[in-house]
């Protein structure tokens, strides 16, 4: 009997190339968010905010941020912004983006926000093959796969960040599920942990618990691009960290 073999992607982060191969060979593509590319910290010349202000401004940015002064990174995006319509400036670049990348997207194609995505705007662009999920669950191949998407509040400010209860809840809606998937990991810190960025992301404590509490086979998650520990087991639950499509153009598979 022929099984199921889904795909799944998250971090895409403007990569439409590799993004419309993957899902060769797959009976699904799952997509865990963060498709805009606002600023790539390794190639500072990429991006919405080196297009609007050069890969000089971008790589001061980047170093800002990495040394966790938000507040001066903050300040220093101001000064650059002053006079200019900001949100009409991104909101262009992203529509940009995202008729490129919904439109790579192959049929179907299960997805939820990443924390840098703007899901008012999706509506606009995904086809009648993406259904995108948000605190909702979809059956595949006879299993039962939970979204969460978005991440929860930091000193960042991305687009898409909730409350922490605003967060819990949408996991609670799920019940019990086979496939755990989100954008963010649980909070366990070494998959909360960027090797690269030498610091810590938030992880979700109400994704742990509800590890714990319902024993999902498999925890899906990326928002870590270069995490501690890709893969670890909490109970009978396996947790993966899909990768950084963005920079790997491979996806993970699942096949049961």
């Amino acid at each position: 009997m022929p099984g199921t073999r889904v795909h799944v992607v998250s971090d895409v982060h403007g990569n439409a190339a590799d993004l419309a191969r993957a899902g060769e060979g797959a009976d699904a593509l799952i997509c865990l968010g963060d498709l805009v590319l606002f600023l790539d910290y390794a190639d500072h010349s990429r991006g919405i905010f080196p297009d609007l202000f050069g890969a000089e401004n971008a790589g001061i940015l980047v170093e800002l941020r990495t040394a966790r002064r938000f507040e001066e990174a903050r300040e220093f995006g101001a000064r650059l912004w002053a006079g200019l319509d900001r949100t009409a400036a991104i909101e262009a670049a992203v529509r940009k983006q995202y008729a490129e990348l919904f439109a790579a997207f192959p049929t179907p194609t299960y997805a939820t926000y990443g924390n840098v995505d703007i899901p008012a705007l999706w509506p606009e662009y995904a086809g009648p093959g993406t259904t995108v999920l948000d605190g909702e669950r979809v059956e595949i191949g006879g299993r039962v796969f939970g979204f969460v998407g978005g991440g929860l509040r930091t000193p960042m400010r991305t687009p898409y960040e909730v409350d922490d209860e605003e967060f819990a809840d949408k996991i609670e809606r799920l019940g019990e599920v086979d496939v755990l998937c989100s954008h963010i990991p649980p909070d366990v810190p070494e998959l909360c942990y960027d090797t690269v960025a030498r610091r810590f992301e938030r992880g979700s404590q109400a994704l742990l618990a509800a590890i714990h509490r319902v024993r999902p086979r498999y925890a899906l998650f990326g928002h870590v691009h270069q995490p501690l520990s890709q893969r670890s087991r909490i109970g009978a639950t396996e947790c993966v960290n899909v990768g950084h499509f963005a920079s790997t153009g491979r996806p993970w598979a699942l096949e049961w």
